[in-house]
């Protein structure tokens, strides 16, 4: 299968090791992975924080690159990020159509119907649950608010998870509370939002683990921000590179 990678403005520009241990996931698993070199911000943040017609041009230029990577022989477009890919389903065909462009829109659905977020694409379209990894540490997962209500992936990441080899997974308790970041909710309601961080963090201590993983960048920058700060002795690591097994790196 031939897969389009949409690397997220947060790997590109802080946490580029999620798009790289995906490419080095599936490239293991036998499939063929492009990268549409004109891509940028699919306009998540903008239509976050209500600059809805700014996000337009973006939006249109999203579906442009990756209109074309599948026009080009791309089977699907892959994120390892659920929130982004939340965005391109659930907001690009509504950003157009409210700025009266339809075909934009169509266009938007078109694409956002072949765009997955990782786990979704290993095991509702790859049909794969052991991707073969070995991961032998302690982790806990954190299933982010983008990934659980607006994707619904369900447990898929635990799924995946379940068959790392070595991998002592433990749950987190109150998983399914958000850990306050938000974008620029921890800006705009900074006290809100270390307060939520504080009782993820005090769940995640509970549970004894070296690893905290998640399959957002941002909520694990949050995360991991507020471990650090406490000298916890935990860290974080997206969950496509515990998937792509420990050592990864060596494969690029």
């Amino acid at each position: 299968m031939r897969i389009a990678l949409f690397a997220t403005c947060l790997a590109d520009a802080l946490f580029p090791r999620s798009a790289q241990a995906t490419v080095v996931l599936l490239e293991r698993l036998g499939h063929e992975v492009t990268f549409p070199q004109g891509q940028t911000c699919c306009g998540q943040m903008h239509v976050n924080t209500g600059y809805r017609r700014e996000a337009v041009p973006l939006v249109r230029h999203h579906v442009e690159v990756f209109e074309t990577a599948l026009a080009d022989g791309a089977d699907a477009v892959v994120a390892p990020s659920g929130s982004c890919v939340g965005s391109v389903r659930h907001q690009h065909a509504t950003v157009a159509r409210d700025a009266g462009d339809p075909e934009l829109a169509a266009r938007a659905e078109a694409v956002a119907a072949r765009t997955y977020e990782l786990s979704e694409l290993l095991v509702d379209v790859l049909g794969v649950e052991d991707v073969d990894a070995a991961y032998p540490h302690r982790v806990t997962y954190h299933p982010t608010c983008h990934s659980l209500r607006m994707l619904h992936v369900g447990d898929k990441p635990l799924r995946l998870l379940r068959n790392v080899r070595g991998i002592d997974l433990v749950e987190l308790p109150a998983a399914d509370q958000c850990c306050g970041f938000g974008g620029t909710f921890a800006v705009k309601n900074a006290d809100t939002s270390m307060a939520m961080l504080a009782d993820k963090l005090g769940a995640v201590a509970t549970t004894g683990a070296e690893i905290v993983t998640a399959g957002d960048s941002s909520c694990l920058m949050h995360i991991g921000g507020g471990l650090s700060r406490l000298r916890a002795g935990a860290r974080t690591v997206h969950l496509a590179e515990i998937l792509a097994g420990e050592g990864w790196e060596a494969a690029l």
